[in-house]
Order: structure tokens, then sequence, then C-alpha cells
């Protein structure tokens, strides 16, 4: 469906001065050429100044009558088809300039042709016409305006020229051509032709090929380079495609008296391969080490069927205007093309094609798609697409209509602009009619800049029309006025240069117009107000929007119109509500200004839409450093008590809202809560009560609910226990009264956080830090507490052994540095023993080891029991933790245990051994009894017994413990070992009497078994 709008995108018009009828024109980056008729071969120059005022530059011969003609932004250059002697010619003109600056020299030369010396000199001075010749007539042209390359179509085929740049010497470079592909396409003459960045868009009556030209890697064979053959498969389309049975000459089916209409068919991106349209390459440049080479994907394929009435067939039915729009990127950097517009990045590329009634426009990129379709209300002559509108003209009007590129645009540049942060209107909007301005008789247009060219050549009926007398005197002129229009002082054609109004200007009239809509159609009002945004939208995507004298009044315009959407989705009763909050976002808008817009003064009655109410919630459940005002604070608590009364618990913690009355606030909550009762209402009463300084009426809150109902209530809402402020976790005075008061409610709700995924935890540890007011490097106890905390109920692997690093840590650096915890552990190493399986059953060779240490280490019993009791667990990574127990020596018996359990963690139980037997030799027996089994037990016999022999011969009766353990190990032995086996265990010089038991019992053990 199409809106019509009466706007006014047309401003001025002036008449170009021509001399003679046009046959032909086209703009260049600021000229207007202007080819004459055939009674004149040669092409007029216009400057085309702001306002559409015209100045005559000067003229230059063609060959003969132009057929066609195309200029080239980059290289600056106008390429012509020509006609003489029933021949066609295709020629490029360069370096016209200088014949308007009065030089008559002019150099023509063949396409290749190397330059002579004579010409040197003289080349910066004269007009070069470069003639390419062709196999086959030149039927339509197109110049990229990427890169300046020409595409030429031919029967059967289309030829590409590159466009050169030859280095005559260090002070002349000039413009060449270099003809380096032809692509042969099958039964297809080309009727338009459009190229750009190596896509391709060939039309002929009824069907519309797009193709894209891709590199390929570079070959060994390069005979295979020189020719590519692209064939579609055999399968044909259903009802499209015909196959070899109808595909017969056309004077075979005059013979037969038969019109053979195939049915309309549209394939798009792989499936366009279907269109049995093959296409061979042929490279014809000379191959060198940077030749490229292509190949070619299928991107479209249109057919359409003529229009059938009773009488039989419209022969007007025709495709024409046929284009290829690049938008670039822009905004990347304010320099981006200062220097040279060839740096301009390509970001969408989109295919404009038009019938008689229906135009199509497709956007080309990742895919294919068709985004507007415009019916036009009469039969179009030409059509004309730019980045903000498509003009059109008929028999008797030039319309404008808006194009949904930019939209495009955006979202090929952003996939994500979608969001709540950003929003673009939709690319599927309606298109829209903003003028259809009378013409009488508007024959060919083009467009450039902010100026739209058109030519009208009026009919003899149509002057008539014009000049008909008034009823009184129709007798007495009819006859005169007959004759003056076949006269030459009527000649019925005008060249003008009609000037579009500025974007702000046209901007603004779409904005004044919209709010005749605003409590009548609320849709057309939305409508009027996204093609404003669009607008501005593409005028921003201008190339050479950083140089705009607009820049400024642009961006306020974006600005201001992303503000009237989010007015519209704020008000109106639309399923789209939930743009306001992108759009207002991108406004730049505070919520306060927001507010202002919205809220009616005084007005109690005042109703509240999704959209506006969408976009409070968001706004004040985000982190924001605005502060509302006691009076607009309060307006927000009334806005949710009658429109979302579910909300106001969690709009009371947002930070926006520290200056609201508390006692208003309970009152509210109050009255909520006999409705809809929860744990985040009453902890947020608690936070009003602290913030009042009721104690009173916040412990009758806190024992309204267990300990663990209101651990799990700030989850509902974290922010009642810390907010952000500029990234940072900040603790809330509820935060600070929970330390004092109950720190073990103030860990199990920040435990329920970081298991919910509500804090992270470094975000966990600068907030434990800045409520314990530490410093960056200190740990205070609380932060410990939570650590221990986390442990019991965490599942992930990398955060369990980060915790467990974490808390080896600091163990360490407490025990080390005879440091105490500022605050009582919340538990002890038996509760978290019996709570949290990371921590171990503390095995008895431990406590026989500490049983004889010093009793200074009891003051740090906690932090001691703790580390072994990590240790004794299997759940630490012992080979990450080795340079963190480092600092605690070998001197004591904590040393000494944590050496040994990590020894022992690392499989080295003979070093183990050696430790103990060193520092502890009463414990050795103990250690082998609980460690030494299974694969291990060997070391029994094999390394305690010989070292206990050795120590105690060395020692003699000194050592009792050696002998003790030594008889223990004795027993252990024998009971395992074969007699024999037993033996050959034992020390060659010892006592036999002192073994004498241990024989027996051997012996007589194994007799019994």
């Amino acid at each position: 469906m199409v809106q019509l709008y009466n706007l006014h995108p047309f401003g001025s018009q002036r008449v170009v001065p021509c001399k003679q009828e046009p046959s032909h024109f086209c703009c260049g980056q600021d000229v207007l050429f202007v080819a004459s008729t055939a009674a004149s071969c040669k092409v007029e120059v216009f400057a085309v100044h702001e306002q559409g005022r015209c100045e005559a530059l000067g003229s230059f011969a063609t060959l003969g009558p132009v057929l066609r003609m195309a200029h080239s932004s980059t290289g600056d250059y106008l390429v012509t088809i020509e006609e003489k002697s029933k021949a066609t010619f295709l020629r490029a003109y360069m370096n016209w300039r200088c014949m308007s600056a009065g030089s008559s020299r002019v150099c023509v030369r063949m396409v290749g042709h190397k330059m002579e010396e004579s010409y040197c000199e003289t080349l910066k001075e004269q007009m070069s016409v470069v003639e390419m010749p062709l196999s086959d007539p030149p039927l339509c042209i197109s110049c990229c305006p990427v890169n300046g390359d020409l595409l030429v179509g031919c029967k059967n085929k289309l030829v590409m020229f590159c466009l050169k740049y030859r280095v005559i010497n260090e002070n002349l470079t000039v413009l060449d051509f270099e003809r380096s592909l032809i692509l042969h396409i099958n039964n297809l003459i080309p009727a338009e032709v459009a190229f750009c960045a190596r896509h391709i868009a060939v039309t002929t009556e009824l069907d519309v090929l797009m193709l894209k030209l891709e590199l390929v890697q570079q070959r060994a064979d390069r005979t295979e380079q020189c020719a590519q053959s692209v064939s579609a498969p055999e399968k044909a389309v259903d009802g499209g495609v015909k196959d070899e049975s109808t595909s017969t000459d056309p004077l075979q089916l005059e013979l037969d008296e038969f019109i053979i209409c195939q049915k309309p068919v549209e394939l798009l991106g792989e499936e366009s391969k279907l269109c049995e349209i093959p296409i061979t390459l042929e490279s014809t440049e000379l191959p060198t080490e940077d030749t490229k080479h292509f190949q070619v994907r299928y991107l479209l394929f249109r057919r359409f069927a003529p229009d059938q009435s009773p009488f039989g067939f419209c022969e007007e039915t025709k495709l024409h205007s046929v284009q290829l729009l690049p938008v670039y990127q822009t905004g990347i950097s304010t320099t981006a093309y200062e220097e040279t517009e060839n740096k301009r990045k390509l970001l969408s590329l989109f295919c404009f094609f038009s019938l008689p009634y229906v135009g199509y426009l497709y956007s080309i990129g990742k895919l294919v798609e068709l985004i507007s379709t415009y019916q036009y209300s009469e039969k179009s002559e030409q059509a004309v697409l730019t980045p903000q509108f498509l003009h059109v003209i008929t028999s008797q009007s030039l319309q404008c209509f808006t194009v949904r590129c930019s939209a495009a645009a955006a979202r090929g540049e952003d996939p994500y602009i979608d969001t709540t942060v950003k929003a673009c209107p939709p690319v599927t909007l309606d298109v829209c009619t903003l003028r259809m301005q009378l013409f009488i008789g508007p024959r060919a247009i083009c467009h450039f800049k902010n100026h739209i060219i058109l030519l009208t050549k009026a009919d003899t009926e149509d002057i008539t029309e014009r000049r008909k007398p008034t009823r009184r005197m129709l007798s007495r002129k009819t006859e005169s006025i007959k004759s003056r229009t076949n006269s030459e002082s009527e000649p019925g054609w005008n060249l003008y240069i009609i000037n579009t109004v500025s974007t702000i200007q046209l901007y603004r009239e779409m904005v004044d117009y919209s709010r005749t809509y605003e409590n009548v159609k609320t849709e057309s009002c939305i409508h009027l107000l996204s093609e404003a945004h669009l607008l501005v939208r593409a005028a921003m995507m201008d190339p050479h929007f950083f140089k705009s004298d607009e820049k400024e009044d642009l961006l306020k315009a974006f600005r201001e119109s992303c503000a009237f959407l989010g007015d519209c989705y704020s008000r109106f009763d639309t399923k789209d509500y939930h743009l306001a909050l992108p759009y207002y976002r991108m406004s730049g808008l505070s919520m306060t200004e927001v507010l202002k817009r919205l809220v009616s003064e005084g007005d109690e009655m005042q109703t509240y839409a999704k959209g506006f109410i969408f976009y409070l919630t968001h706004s004040l459940n985000e982190d924001s450093n605005e502060e509302l005002s006691k009076e607009s604070g309060n307006k927000v608590l009334q806005i949710f008590y009658l429109a979302d009364p579910v909300q106001l618990p969690h709009i009371l913690c947002s930070p926006s809202m520290r200056n609201i009355c508390p006692l208003r606030a309970v009152k509210y909550l109050q009255k909520v809560e006999k409705m809809m009762p929860s744990a985040v209402l009453t902890l947020t009463k608690a936070f009003l009560a602290l913030k009042m300084g009721d104690l009173t009426m916040y412990e009758q809150e806190m024992d309204s609910c267990k300990e663990t109902t209101l651990a799990c209530g700030f989850i509902g809402q974290p922010r009642l226990l810390h907010q952000r402020k500029e990234g940072i976790v900040m603790p809330t005075e509820f935060a600070v009264h929970l330390k004092e008061m109950q720190p073990g409610l103030l860990v199990a709700a920040t435990v329920a956080l970081h298991e919910n995924r509500k804090i992270e935890l470094e975000e966990a540890d600068t907030f434990f830090k800045m409520l314990c007011n530490s410093s960056e490097n200190t740990i205070p106890q609380l932060l410990v507490d939570f650590w221990e905390a986390l442990l019991v109920v965490s599942s992930q692997e990398e955060i369990l052994q980060e915790l467990l690093l974490r808390v080896t840590s600091q163990y360490v650096w407490r025990i080390s540095r005879k440091q105490l915890p500022e605050t009582k552990p919340l538990k002890t190493t038996e509760d978290l023993i019996n709570s949290c399986h990371h921590f171990g059953l503390i095995v008895p060779w431990v406590t026989s080891i500490m049983s004889v240490g010093c009793s200074s280490d009891k003051d740090y019993h906690g932090d001691i029991s703790r580390l072994q009791s990590l240790l004794c667990s299997q759940s630490i990574n012992i080979a990450s933790a080795l340079p963190i127990l480092e600092p605690l020596t070998e001197a004591d018996n904590v040393g000494l245990t944590i050496r040994v359990l990590s020894s022992t963690r690392l499989g080295k139980y003979e070093e183990a051994i050696d430790q103990l037997l060193r520092r502890c030799p009463d414990a050795a027996v103990f250690y082998a009894q609980h460690e030494l089994k299974g694969d291990s037990q060997a070391l029994w016999w094999k390394k305690l017994l010989p070292e206990l022999c050795k120590r105690t011969r060395l020692t003699g009766n000194d050592c009792p413990v050696l002998i003790s353990s030594l008889k223990e190990t004795l027993s252990i032995v024998a009971m395992e070992l074969e007699l024999r086996d037993f033996l050959s265990v034992l020390p060659e010089d010892g006592t036999a009497g002192f073994f004498l038991p241990h024989l027996l019992h051997c012996s007589q053990g194994k007799l019994l078994t």
C-alpha cells in the first residue's frame, strides 16, 4: 500500500539555456551534459551552482548523434554511444574541462594505443577522445561509481573496460581503458545495464538478471583462466524457464502463428542459477602477475509477463530504469572522506528496475531480498533512485516516493540495531508519495546532488490545450492558434533544473504535517515521523556528511526525530510500544526531560500507556547517575502505583529515586502488600525504615521472614545490597547495616546473588572490600567468609579452583605473618568440614605432629586447621597451590605438615617419609598406617624398615621413639610378608634376639592362614 501525502520536496526550478533541443543528458560531479538532437552533433556543458543556477561552460563536437551517454565521477570522463552512417561507435571523452577553458585541441586515439611523444607536453591542455572498437554494435553503457570501470552491453555479450592510469612522466598521468573481460550471454539482447562494484544488472524487455563478478585464486593452467563457462542446471524452473522444445527460432514462431509467453518467475540468491542463462567469461587483458581472475555468481533473476487484455497483449509492457545504488559506510572517522572519495567503504547495494506501472527495489547483500514495491497511479516513463527518494516521471507529472535504503543499510552496518539501546524504522514500512508535481510532457529525468534534471516536451495537443482560448473568443482565435503551434517560435520543449529542498526543511515540514494526525490517525503520525527519521538518517549516511554545512543541524534533527518517535510510542497504544525505550535513548533526553514531555502537572487522573511505563521501568532498573528531584520521584511513585504496582519495590531501589519521600513510599508499599506480599517488598520496607531511622519498624520487617527467605529476596532485587556507579559496585546503607548486625545474612545473600549471576566474583571482592573499608591488597575476613560459603554451594570447576587458591593464599598469608582475622569467622573448621567436601577430615598423623608443636600456634589454630583440612581433601589442585604454600617454611610443625601433605598429594611418599623421619619420627608410623596402602604398601619394607634400622643403629638406645616405631613397623611387615621375604628384608648385622619375636609371629601367622 502506498501512502499519499502532500508535502513539498521540490523547491525552485530553472530552465537550462540549451540552444537546441536535447536528445540525451546526464550529470557529472558539478556539471550537466546535454546532447543535441540529430540536427546538431555536439554536447553542451553547463555548470550547475547552488539553487540550480546554470552557467554555460562550452560545448564539443561528437562524431554523430548521441544515442546513449553516461558520466563517471571516478576519472571524470564522459562516455557516449554515437551513430554515423548507420554505424554505432563507443567513445570516451577525457579531459573535457579544458574545452570550457577555451582550448580547442583534441586528440583522438584508439583504446590502449600508445601515446605519441609529440602529445606528451600538450596532453594537459587538450581533450582526449578514446575510441573503443567492438565486434558488435554497442546497445547500452554503464559506469561504475566506485572505481570508474565501464560496462558495455552488446547483443549476447557484456564487455568490461577497466579504467587505467597511465603515467607518461612524473608530471603527467592520463586516463586510459583496457578491455579486460567479456561476458558471453546466449540469447540475450540487453536493453539497459547497470554496473557497480563488480555487480551487474542487465535487463531485456521483460527479464532482469543480476550477477556478481567474484575474484578467484590464480590457477596454474592459464588456458583455464582465459575462458570460464558458467552454465545453469538443466532442470527447468516451474513456469519460469522454457526448455529446448520451446526455444525455437523466431521465424518458426511466425510461421506457426504462435506467441509463446512464459509465466512470471522470481529467483533469488543460489536459486537464480536455475534461470538457464549460461554465461561464459572471456579474459581479454594481457596476463601479468597482477591479473585478476573472476567467476560469476548469480544473484537475481526475474521474468515478467506482458499485460494481457481481451484484445491481445500490451506492447508497452517493458522494463526500464535499471539502476544500482551504492550506500557507503560513514561515521567511522571524521577525516575518512577528506582525503579522497576512493577510500569510501561500500556498505550496501540496492537494485531498482521498473515496469510501466510498478517499480521494484531490492537489497543486495548477504541475502537478496525485495524491500519495496512501488505502485504508480499512471504509466511511468522513467525513474531515478537516490538514497532518499525515488523520482518517477509519468506523462503528466513528476512524482516523489520515499525509499527504505537507509533503513536497510543501517541494519547492514549494525545487525543488532533493533535493541533496547538503538532502533530504526523497519524496511517493510509502507512507501509513500510525498508529491505529484504536474508538468506538461515529461520525457527524461536524471539526478545529482540536490537537483533533478527534467526534460519536458509538449505534444501539439498539449500546447493547444495549454493555449486554449476562453469560450467567448473560441470562434475567432482557433485557426491562429493552430498555425502558431506548428511554427518554430513554439518549440514545445524545456530542460529544467529542479532544486530539491534541503533535508532539514523537508524534515520540518514532515514533522509539522505529522501533528495533524496526532489525535486522529496514530499509525499515520508514526509513519510520517518514521519517514522524517529515515530522511535524516539517509542524509547522515552520505559520504560528504562530515563536510556538510548542515552537519550540526542534521545531528540535532536526528536526536529530535528520535524524541518525537519516543513520544509516539509512549503515548499511543501500539503493538510496538517497546520502541519508546531505544528512541528516547538515541534522543539523548534525560528521564526528567521525558517526564516533562509526557506528564501533566496536577493531573491526578492522567492515564499512561504501556510504552511510557516500559520506558520508565527499564530506565529506573538500570544503573543511572541521574537523580530525579523529590517532586519528579514522587510523581513516578504515583504513576507506578496506578499503572503497575508490582514494580514499586524495584523502582524504589533505583539510584535515581534517592530523593523521594520515604514515608510516602512506605504508605504505597503497605497498600501493595495487602494485595501482593513478597520478600522483596518486605526488604524494601526495611530499607526505607533504615532510611527514616526507624529501627523498630526495621526489626519488625526483618523478623517477619526467615533468614533463608530474606536471602532469596535479595535475588529479586540485588540493588538493595549494592548499586553500580560508573561501573563500580557500591554497597548500600542496607549492606552496611547488615555487616554490623547480620553478617551471616549478608554473606548468604551475596552467595545467592553470585549463584544466580547477579554479581560476578570480582565484583563481590570489590563490594566486600569497600564495605569493610579495606585497602586494595587487604582481604577482609567477611570476604573470606564469602569465599568459604561459596565453596559449599558452587558447582563450577573453574570458580571452585579459583576460590580454593584464594582461601589457601589468605590462610598462608595470615599464618606466615601471624595475622589474626579482624572479625570472628562465621564458620569454624568443623563447620566447614561438615558442610563442604572441599574441606577434608584432618588425618591422624597431622594431629600427631601438631600435638608436639609449640603453644604459639594455638592463636592461629583456625587458619592452620582450615589449611590442613583443604590439603587433606582431594579438591585443590596441589600443583597450582605449591607457589602459594612456599612462605610456610619447615621451621615449625605447621610447615612440616604442609610439606608432607603436599608431597603425599603429589605421590612423593618416599620424600614424605624422609621428612618425617628427619623432623618428627613419632608420626612416621602413623603416616605409614594411613597413607601406605595399595600400590604404595611395599614402601613399608622397602623404605621405612631400612630407614628405621639405619637410624636406630646410629642413635642406639638414645631414641626410644625410633625403637618403638621400628617394632611397630616390624609387626606390620611380619603380617604382610611371607617368612622367606621377611627374612630377606631384615638387616644382616642385626641382633637375632631383637627380631626373634617378630620371626615367630610371622611364622605363626602364616601357619594359621
